[in-house]
């Protein structure tokens, strides 16, 4: 079976709109979001949406969430964004990724992290009125499209708000997000977010340092 090509239902999407619809965008993070915000502002008025109940310690919760404020202000983007803070509930992420704290990046934990995050935000979406939603993750050259995509139109099923299949990574769209981010001087980190994701980043450095040695 042929994988689907997302970039390219996107696109195809995009060329049916009509009119400027409402787009509720799950936002990861700043570095996540410059690109896809650069990419569909064309398109949509945009709800970002921050809802990242795996992101640990608070302080590290906040600044990522204050970065993403901060780059709509610097890319001017006030009058076609506007940012949601979703609640913060680490309470939600610890409960789902119990008995698979060691399980390895991108494996279940992962899937059950996007399916909590995508969930609210169909969630929010139904309740905002928003058109369609999605999210910023596909950017990610680790994040599996084919999972997210998944998630994001089963849920379409279930909340009755329209899902934009995506893999923003494709079309240079990583490269331009590593520019966006020089570009803006925005914080980035070498994690997901969770603390899971952060050990083993420490993992990778220590193994990388000793091969070095």
């Amino acid at each position: 079976m042929n994988a689907v090509n997302y970039q390219r239902k996107l696109e195809e999407t995009l060329r049916e709109l009509q009119g400027r619809p409402t787009l509720l965008l799950h936002a990861c993070c700043a570095p996540c979001s410059s690109y896809v915000l650069e990419y569909l502002t064309a398109y949509f008025d945009i709800l970002l949406y921050y809802y990242n109940p795996n992101i640990a310690p608070v302080e590290e919760y906040e600044r990522r969430l204050n970065e993403a404020r901060r780059l709509v202000r610097e890319m001017g983007l006030e009058e076609r964004v506007r940012v949601i803070e979703g609640a913060y509930e680490p309470e939600r992420f610890e409960a789902i990724a119990a008995g698979l704290e060691d399980a390895r990046e991108g494996g279940p934990r992962c899937e059950r992290c996007f399916r909590l995050r995508l969930g609210e935000a169909a969630r929010a979406a139904r309740e905002r009125g928003a058109d369609y939603f999605t999210t910023t993750l596909t950017v990610g050259r680790q994040k599996n499209a084919a999972v997210l995509n998944a998630i994001g139109q089963e849920l379409e099923r279930a909340c009755g708000v329209r899902y934009l299949c995506s893999d923003f990574k494709k079309r240079g769209g990583f490269d331009r997000s590593v520019e966006l981010c020089a570009q803006y001087g925005l914080y980035r980190q070498d994690y997901c977010g969770c603390v899971y994701s952060k050990r083993a980043a420490q993992r990778r450095h220590m193994q990388e340092k000793g091969e070095e040695a």
